[in-house]
């Protein structure tokens, strides 16, 4: 009886040892899985930054190009628009040059100092960098403060392409009492069509195979359905307007110049720029009737002058 109960109580704390090491075990499991989740976790962050730095390296890229795309489209631009392109230093190495557009020099200027002695030579390239590199904002500032194109350095009337014309045949605008539609030749393959509100002012035969200065550059426009391609050039006033007329001689496509005022005129005048109304109040007839710009007279070269019949000290348009 003795030894039974001696048996039962050594074998009770048995069990109970061994449920304290099981559950010893299962805590160091648990704190082992814990710190494998977090290494996973660490991980998978990792890869998402590794992930996320090729996506914006190959963004990068691809705005690389882009930059590169859009300045050679400029430059290609401004050549188009005549301005020359000069080496200056640029990048962090004085070797690197990149071209700046500089405007034309005026004909008849006095020449500035030579392109070499205008750009600044660049520092050696032992020597430490004093500045920074300035931000993207300063480098689009310099652009917009680039010298400008010969399009925009002078607004006169050499920027106007006057022309001899003949006013082959005219009608009545079908849709407007006040405007006639003439076709006329300014010395090209095909006659071009103008719209002029002149039906107030000059008769209808009066308009008929008549020679005539026009103005050949403005943007084509439509006037009540009918698109014109160039404006008869009048003396005007309130009351009275008149068509200049060519010098005696004069054929179509002949160009009428400004004495003073040399230089090829527009392709085509741009809207936005507003050439035309620039130049416009400074056109003239002179006590004589003879048209002038700034008092210098419009003239057919070898041939003569442009005047209206009666209209002395008017406006022209």
């Amino acid at each position: 009886m003795f030894s039974a109960r001696y048996l039962i109580k050594m074998s009770v704390p048995n069990p109970l040892l061994r449920l304290e090491q099981r559950a010893a075990e299962a805590d160091k499991l648990i704190e082992y899985l814990k710190q494998q989740v977090q290494l996973l976790k660490e991980k998978a962050s990792v890869q998402a930054s590794v992930r996320e730095e090729k996506r914006l390296a190959v963004e990068n890229g691809k705005l690389k190009n882009d930059i590169e795309e859009l300045k050679k489209q400029l430059l290609e631009k401004e050549k188009r628009r005549g301005v020359r392109d000069v080496a200056v230093p640029c990048g962090d190495t004085g070797a690197d040059r990149c071209p700046k557009p500089t405007p034309p020099q005026a004909s008849g200027a006095p020449p500035s100092v030579s392109a070499a002695a205008a750009v600044q030579s660049p520092p050696p390239k032992d020597e430490p960098k004093k500045k920074k590199p300035e931000k993207k904002g300063g480098e689009k500032a310099e652009k917009k403060q680039a010298a400008p194109s010969q399009e925009d350095a002078k607004v006169d009337v050499s920027r106007l392409d006057l022309r001899v014309g003949r006013i082959i045949t005219a009608e009545k605008h079908p849709d407007a009492d006040s405007l006639y539609v003439e076709q006329v030749d300014v010395g090209e393959a095909a006659p071009r069509t103008v719209v002029s509100g002149l039906v107030k002012h000059i008769p209808l035969e009066q308009m008929q195979n008549r020679m005539a200065v026009l103005l050949c550059n403005l943007k084509p426009a439509k006037m009540r359905g009918v698109v014109s391609q160039a404006m008869v050039m009048c003396a005007s006033s309130p009351d009275k307007v008149e068509i200049l007329d060519p010098p005696s001689g004069s054929v179509p496509g002949d160009r009428v110049g400004v004495q003073g005022f040399p230089g090829e005129p527009d392709k085509e005048l741009n809207p936005k720029k507003k050439v035309w109304e620039q130049v416009q109040p400074d056109l003239r007839t002179d006590d004589c009737c003879v048209a002038t710009y700034k008092g210098a007279a419009f003239e057919v070269a070898g041939k003569g002058v442009c005047k209206a019949q009666t209209m002395s000290n008017s406006g022209i348009k």
